[in-house]
């Protein structure tokens, strides 16, 4: 059988305070915020968030290039189908003209077979 310790209490409580102790002085032994080590991590930081809002306002940049570019090539699509519409339209119209000029003369020329036949 083992010993019997009656310590435990004790040892629990000491052991605590030197955690306590412990994590005071680590805390204590940190740098203070004018010291060279912490001023050049804040200075490496500041340089990373600087580096990351360039990095985005190139992005953005770049996407509102590519955003107007594809306007651009949409407004000339649709620019380029405007126009072949109206190209279709005109020679639509011209065809009919063009019908319409051929039955005008095949009319007049029945009408003047009817009056040679009728002069006869």
């Amino acid at each position: 059988m083992g010993q019997f310790k009656t310590n435990q209490l004790v040892d629990r409580l000491e052991a605590t305070a030197k955690a306590r102790h412990a994590t005071l002085a680590r805390f204590r032994a940190r740098p203070a915020a004018d010291d060279p080590a912490v001023l050049a991590r804040q200075g490496a930081r500041q340089a990373i968030v600087q580096a990351r809002e360039v990095r985005i306002s190139e992005r953005e940049i770049a996407r509102s290039a590519a955003e107007a570019e594809r306007e651009a090539e949409a407004l000339a699509a649709r620019e380029r189908a405007a126009a072949e519409l109206v190209r279709q339209a005109a020679e639509r119209a011209e065809r009919q003209v063009a019908l319409a000029a051929e039955q005008k003369a095949a009319r007049d020329a029945r009408f003047a077979a009817r009056k040679a036949k009728a002069r006869r």
